[in-house]
């Protein structure tokens, strides 16, 4: 007699907690005619001739697997993009790897890296998987808050709190998700000089590097010292509109590479080939429209801003990436009640911040990679809710 089902799983994937943005789209997806600016993908199709070059591909027959690292011709180009953006270089022979999507970029990391015990320092609020994924190499993932008083910015002040003998890695992923926040050179540069006293190695998460306004972003792989502590991550996923073809990429030191490689190797063998000859005509020629893209976040991001902060929701100010952190405490709900409530009075979907860690609750995550239509419409709804939430406490 077979026993309980949950006797056979692994304790660790047991405990661990579904994704809080799944949680809540479940109920999204019961819900007829909502409104969603809760997902983090660009709302533009891929241009035009990244998809004609996928089709050329596939007529001339590449349908075969590629070296594990990726074809030789896209890690020459991603190099060469690294270089002349940030000034940083590699050898796409040796300290490249292509990988499905940046999030498997980030498991391989950490599962090369990670020892038993072994603490990682994620800054929080952060993208949902960061924390499951050091749990799932056997790590323990440390939390370190940051703050809208500190423009969400990491400090060394808050580092210095949660370090211990057992930390080995850093997470750093600016332009950031959700609060959009990014942070400038000579803030790096700090942060750079605790990792190399304290001998962290530093996962950069720079997958919204492309979406940054205002001013440049800056490669942490770029800084002093830092080329070979840093395992650099990036894709095209949302630089480019090209999310569902899965392409990632990691660089870094060939010692670590190789490594990274052995793990792919058993469990991926090689990113889908149509996505990588899709993948190299964009960063050869899409330029262009990946800046006309940035323009329309721009755009969409001022605006979305400005009615937040014209309900009376104190809007943090996003320099990158494509969400704004409004804070929902005017309102006297907690972040999981003003996202279901909101979607079941006026169909909106939003991500409630606690999503994102502890640190988010009094935020909710809105993503503006969505019409202007679409914007002024949720918003407006979003207006009219709050309004209502103000009245009911005012009564």
């Amino acid at each position: 007699m077979m026993k309980p089902f949950n006797d056979y799983i692994n304790p660790v994937i047991l405990n661990l907690p579904p994704s809080g943005i799944r949680r809540f789209f479940d109920l999204v997806a019961n819900t007829k005619g909502v409104i969603s600016l809760g997902v983090g993908e660009p709302d533009f199709v891929t241009p035009w001739h990244v998809r004609e070059s996928c089709f050329y591909a596939l007529e001339r027959g590449y349908t075969m697997y590629t070296s594990n690292f990726g074809t030789p011709e896209l890690r020459k180009e991603i190099t060469r993009f690294i270089q002349r953006s940030y000034g940083v270089d590699y050898d796409p022979l040796s300290e490249v790897l292509v990988t499905v999507g940046a999030s498997e970029a980030v498991d391989l990391a950490m599962r090369m890296l990670l020892c038993p015990g072994d603490e990682v320092l994620v800054p929080e609020p952060s993208y949902v998987s960061y924390s499951p994924t050091v749990t799932m190499a056997g790590g323990v993932a440390v939390a370190v808050p940051t703050y809208v008083k500190d423009d969400f910015q990491l400090t060394v002040e808050a580092l210095e709190k949660k370090v211990s003998p057992r930390t080995k890695m850093l997470v750093l992923c600016y332009p950031n998700n959700p609060t959009g926040a990014i942070m400038t050179r000579p803030e790096l540069e700090a942060i750079a000089r605790f990792a190399e006293e304290r001998d962290l190695i530093v996962l950069a998460d720079e997958i919204y590097a492309e979406l940054t306004y205002e001013e440049q972003h800056v490669c942490f792989a770029g800084l002093p010292g830092m080329r070979d502590r840093t395992v650099l991550i990036n894709g095209l996923s949302k630089s480019h509109a090209m999310t569902g073809w899965r392409i990632g990429y990691v660089c870094g030191n060939k010692d670590f590479i190789a490594q990274m490689t052995k793990i792919h190797q058993y469990t991926i063998l090689c990113a889908p080939i149509m996505g990588q000859m899709a993948a190299l005509e964009a960063l050869r020629n899409g330029d262009l429209e990946k800046s006309r893209m940035v323009n329309q976040y721009d755009q969409r991001r001022r605006f979305v801003v400005a009615r937040f902060n014209q309900m009376g929701l104190t809007c943090f100010n996003p320099r990158g990436a494509f969400y704004a952190f409004p804070s929902i405490t005017a309102t006297g709900l907690s972040s999981d009640d003003f996202c279901e409530q909101l979607l079941a009075e006026e169909k909106v979907a939003v991500v409630p911040g606690t999503a994102f860690g502890a640190s988010g609750e009094g935020f909710i995550r809105v993503s503006y990679a969505s019409s202007m239509a679409n914007l002024t419409t949720a918003l407006d709804r979003i207006e009219a809710f709050v309004q209502r939430c103000k009245k009911r406490q005012a009564s």
